[in-house]
């Protein structure tokens, strides 16, 4: 009777081992085929994220600072009015002086005369008068420039971002010439009375100054009028 309890004792042990041994099993096989099988749908999702730029890459800088804001073009100088490119023409024949060196001086007094409502050959014939088209030019007095403005008395007309020599700088000098002369016009009550305190003339009864100045303007509208082979 021992004898068929041991037996029966060692086959229940036998059993119990190999239903452990069958069960450990079917665990490993069931985390093996879960982790085949979320592997690939983890593949799927990263292959299947859509490209509705929330994971575009980062634009690289290539130019300038890091963070630099854009800066919009600067606009084109406007080209020359066939007016004031035949009246270039005369004036590089008048005063011998190359028409590459007088493009700038023109270009501003085209702009600045449209602004201030100035003739642009008003102002040339200014230039032409005062300085001969010299943007260096400068006077006993003091005044210098193509327009020969004279500093002490003009601070307040510079505008922001000239160079350390304003006066010099022939589109600056043109800004500030005009702006002197758009205000003495306006406080002389006339064309006439505006050149001559220009001029430094006020007190002139024959207006010299303001007849030289509107000589040469004549001058240039009969170039113009004339067109391109017009001579001086």
């Amino acid at each position: 009777m021992s004898v068929a309890i041991s037996l029966r004792s060692t086959t229940a042990r036998r059993s119990d081992a190999t239903l452990s041994f069958i069960q450990h099993s079917l665990l490993v096989v069931g985390l093996m085929s879960l982790l085949g099988t979320v592997k690939p749908m983890l593949d799927d999702r990263t292959q299947a994220v859509p490209d509705d730029g929330l994971f575009m890459e980062a634009p690289v800088v290539t130019d300038g600072p890091a963070n630099e804001v854009a800066r919009a073009p600067e606009p084109p100088v406007e080209a020359l009015s066939p007016r004031l490119q035949r009246a270039l023409d005369f004036v590089s024949r008048r005063y011998r002086v190359a028409p590459e060196a007088l493009i700038p001086v023109f270009e501003a007094a085209q702009k600045v005369g449209r602004e201030r409502r100035i003739d642009p050959l008003l102002i040339i014939a200014i230039i032409g008068i005062e300085s001969r088209f010299n943007p260096f030019a400068e006077s006993a007095v003091g005044a210098k420039g193509l327009m020969q403005v004279i500093p002490g008395y003009h601070l307040d007309k510079i505008p922001k971002g000239a160079g350390e020599q304003p006066f010099l700088d022939p589109v600056t000098n043109i800004q500030v010439g005009v702006h002197v002369l758009e205000e003495a016009i306006r406080w002389r009550g006339s064309l006439i009375a505006g050149l001559q305190h220009y001029g430094g003339a006020a007190e002139d009864p024959e207006t010299e100054y303001a007849n030289k100045v509107l000589a040469e303007k004549q001058r240039l509208e009969q170039a113009v009028r004339r067109g391109p082979g017009g001579r001086a």
